[in-house]
Order: structure tokens, then C-alpha cells, then sequence
């Protein structure tokens, strides 16, 4: 009798350990089947390609991100000119789960390559496609230049200003137009020069119309120009003390901290992260999504803490008031044309909660 017992028991013992294994086991199966078919990521550039210091390379960062912690394996191919956008993009499709077009510039060239490959997916950073297979991120520029416009407009001692835009495209106009709404709300005299470089890829004309500002009596310039914008830092040096840069797009203190007041943040790596994701949990979706300062898709940086307290209060009220819908940036030089600069005194009263507008 004890030994029949003692048989039952461990029969029911190794079905249960059997029945348990199951999900164990299919559990382990499905991380197999995802090791063994690792999804791909190829990110194509414009121009300016890697090394840019702004706009590529901080693309970049977010693919590395994703190759760290989603395991994702990635690849990169430069385009040396727009020709080579279509043969890029349409190599990466060819090897690629995940497409990645970097810039505005590309908009054409992915909408044709992802008609053709209608079983993969792509996306767009700056610009709107209207391919179903391409998920398309732009921001809100205007909104975080605006928060530098008014950084800019407390520090200058001049009040000039200088912008210095790359290619005259959407993305780079609301920046321009953000920031000269932001700086002419705090005063409406102030002057802000503008000069396009028609190029992403020249820091030394960056430099020499830079120089140009400064020499007009600017001490404060606002590159929006990809590597070309790196001349703006050249130019700051020469200048030597008393001038400063704002950054777009991304810290720049490698380029020269001691010039950098502020930085106009934006998302490029959060962007491509987030789709990525998307993309590894299977919660991949075409079409548009724009990114403000509501969604933390721009902000406003100061990592050399060169900007007082005073100020920095200031921009979080304007930033409040921006994401309530109290305030809405000007994007276009038609509604830069149109925009009343709203004064602190018009803002609604401070929130304890904005403490920092970051």
C-alpha cells in the first residue's frame, strides 16, 4: 500500500513538473525565435552625414540606444549627395526591418522606395509622408526656439541677435521664427539678423556669416544649420569673450562650452527610439506624429549653467503658458508677420510646478 502511494505521488508530481514546463519551455521558445530573427534597423542620412555633430549624429545616438537595449541590430549608410538618396534608401529596405530617412530632404526619395516596398517599414524624421508604411516625425520647432528667443533677449547686452539657417526648409524656418518671436516678446525693438547658408555641410561659411552678425554688433547667434552650424562656434572663438552661441537640436558643448548659452533641444534620438520600439513590439504604425513641447519633443537646455535663475524662471512661464494653449508660436514668416509678442506681464501667474523649463 505505502509503495503504491508513494508511486502515485510521484507520478502526479512529474505531470505537474510536465504541465509546468509547457510555458517554460514555449516561453524559451519564443525568446529563440526572436534571437534567431533579429530585426534590422538601417538609418540613412542626408548630406551632412555622421560626424555633423548635430542632426545625424543625433540620430544616431538613438539607434545606438536601440541596438543597446532593444537589441536590435543596426547599420548606417551616409549619402555623400540627394542623388544617392533613392539607391540608399532603397539598399536599406532590401536588408532592412526599419527604414530610417534623416531629414526633411529625404521626404521624396522615401515616399517613392516605400511604394515599392510595401511589406517593409520606414521612418521619416522631419517631414510627412503620405506612404501608409512610413511613420513620419516632426516637431514643434518653434517651441523650444522661442524659449531660447527669450533666454537671448534677457542676455544680450546689445540687443542684436543673429539666426544663421542652413537650407531654408520648414524645420529650420520654425526654429528662425520661433526664436525671433521669443526674443521680440521680451522686447519688440530688438534686432534679429537673419542669413541662410542654402547648405547643411559648409562650417566655413557657417563661420563667415556668423562673423558677419557679430560684426553688425550681434552677441548672440542661433545656428540652425547642421554642420554648417559648427562655424558659428569657429566664429565665437575668434571673437573671443562677450559673444555666445545657442545650440539647436542638441548639446554642443564639445564645440566650445564656455561660448554655449543655451541649447534648443530636440528629440531626433527620442524619435528614433520610440519607432524602434514600436517597431521590436510589434506596435509599429504609419503616418504623422508631431512632437512639441507638451510632448517633451523640444525644450530648452542649459548645461553650462550660464543662465541666471531670474531668467530661466521667466522661460518656464512662457513654457507653461505655451502648453496650456495660452500662447501659440508663430511657424511660418507669415504668422512671425502676424504675431502680437506677448509680454511677461501678459503671462498667466507663475505655477510653483514650473520650476525649470527643461
Amino acid at each position: 500500500m505505502t509503495t503504491r502511494l508513494t508511486s502515485l505521488v510521484l507520478n502526479r508530481r512529474s505531470v505537474v513538473a510536465s504541465l509546468l514546463a509547457v510555458p517554460a519551455a514555449a516561453a524559451f521558445g519564443v525568446r529563440l525565435t526572436r534571437a534567431q530573427s533579429q530585426l534590422t534597423v538601417t538609418m540613412v542620412t542626408d548630406t551632412a552625414g555622421l560626424g555633423d555633430q548635430n542632426f545625424n549624429d543625433l540620430a544616431k545616438r538613438g539607434l545606438d540606444e536601440s541596438a543597446a537595449k532593444l537589441g536590435v541590430k543596426t547599420a548606417v549608410i551616409e549619402s555623400r549627395d540627394q542623388a544617392a538618396y533613392v539607391p540608399n534608401l532603397t539598399q536599406a529596405a532590401e536588408s532592412s526591418d526599419l527604414t530610417i530617412g534623416v531629414g526633411f530632404l529625404l521626404t521624396d526619395a522615401i515616399t517613392e522606395v516605400a511604394g515599392q516596398y510595401a511589406d517593409k517599414k520606414f521612418l521619416l524624421i522631419d517631414s510627412v509622408s503620405d506612404a501608409p508604411n512610413v511613420a513620419s516625425v516632426t516637431f514643434k520647432e518653434q517651441e523650444g526656439a522661442f524659449l531660447a528667443g527669450v533666454v537671448a533677449a534677457k542676455m544680450t547686452k546689445t540687443n542684436k541677435l543673429g539666426a544663421v539657417g542652413g537650407v531654408k526648409i520648414p524645420p529650420v524656418v520654425r526654429y528662425v521664427v520661433g526664436f525671433t518671436a521669443g526674443a521680440k516678446s521680451i522686447n519688440p525693438d530688438i534686432d534679429v539678423i537673419v542669413a541662410y547658408a542654402d547648405n547643411f555641410d559648409d562650417p566655413a561659411l557657417g563661420k563667415e556669416l556668423s562673423l558677419a552678425q557679430y560684426n553688425q554688433g550681434a552677441d548672440i547667434v542661433f545656428p540652425v544649420a547642421g554642420k554648417t552650424g559648427v562655424g558659428s562656434f569657429d566664429a565665437a572663438k575668434e571673437k573671443g569673450t562677450g559673444v555666445w552661441v545657442i545650440a539647436a537640436d542638441v548639446d554642443q558643448s564639445q564645440l566650445g562650452a564656455q561660448y554655449q548659452l543655451a541649447v534648443a533641444r530636440k528629440g531626433v534620438d527620442t524619435a528614433v527610439f520610440t519607432v524602434t520600439k514600436e517597431l521590436v513590439d510589434g506596435d509599429f504604425k504609419g503616418g504623422p506624429q508631431t512632437l512639441g513641447l507638451k510632448e517633451d519633443g523640444v525644450g530648452l537646455e542649459t548645461p553650462g549653467n550660464h543662465v541666471p535663475q531670474d531668467v530661466l524662471a521667466l522661460a518656464a512661464r512662457y513654457k507653461a503658458a505655451i502648453i496650456a494653449g495660452a500662447l501659440t508660436v508663430p511657424s511660418t514668416e507669415d504668422e512671425l508677420k502676424a504675431f502680437k509678442p506677448v509680454a511677461p506681464d501678459a503671462l498667466p501667474a507663475a505655477s510653483p510646478a514650473a520650476a525649470t523649463p527643461a
